[in-house]
């Protein structure tokens, strides 16, 4: 069944079509929440918001972009709004500096790359995060990132450029292991 048929079955409470909506595109919105928030337990969440935000804007879906643009863009949103929820809570907690000092013994051993490649993207800035994601890795291109994040195609491309500096900058000492 095409996006289209699918969308009116839906439309009409088809449980069977919105269990198919769901199936059709969960893992694509939780694979996308995973790699912006690097967390188990947060993707789930957002994952669930925002198919739970889908159907109810659903009838809202004029079909003017792909129905996955849309549901991304849905999810890009959910996501962020989640982030900087998660990021005012964790400012209100108590600060490293305040916190008393404990006897750490340092690790002699440098992390692998993967784990390394995982902080660095961790630690890009959110637009910058949420370009290099959708493109590098799940292969939008950046008249759809524009679309789904609310800005110019060029401005993607910009912040990809950025994100990849970056990047190219946090991982420099493992430069020769990837040619």
């Amino acid at each position: 069944m095409d996006d289209a048929a699918l969308i009116d079955r839906v439309r009409l409470q088809d449980p069977r079509a919105e269990r198919a909506f769901y199936e059709r595109h969960v893992d694509r919105i939780h694979r996308l929440a995973y790699r912006m928030t690097g967390d188990e337990a947060l993707a789930r969440e957002y994952t669930q918001d925002t198919f739970v935000r889908a159907f109810d804007k659903l009838s809202e879906f004029r079909a003017d972009s792909a129905l996955s643009t849309w549901l991304h863009a849905i999810a890009v949103s959910v996501i962020l709004n989640g982030l900087r929820k998660v990021k005012r809570i964790h400012g209100r907690e108590q600060g490293m500096d305040e916190l008393p000092e404990v006897a750490i013994t340092a690790r002699e051993s440098e992390p692998d790359l993967k784990q390394r490649m995982r902080e660095a993207i961790d630690a890009l800035p959110d637009g910058y995060r949420m370009v290099f994601v959708m493109h590098d890795v799940e292969g939008f291109t950046h008249e759809e990132i524009g679309s789904a994040l609310g800005i110019q195609p060029g401005t993607s491309k910009a912040q990809l450029f950025r994100a990849r500096g970056k990047l190219r900058a946090a991982l420099h000492e493992f430069a020769g292991e990837w040619q």
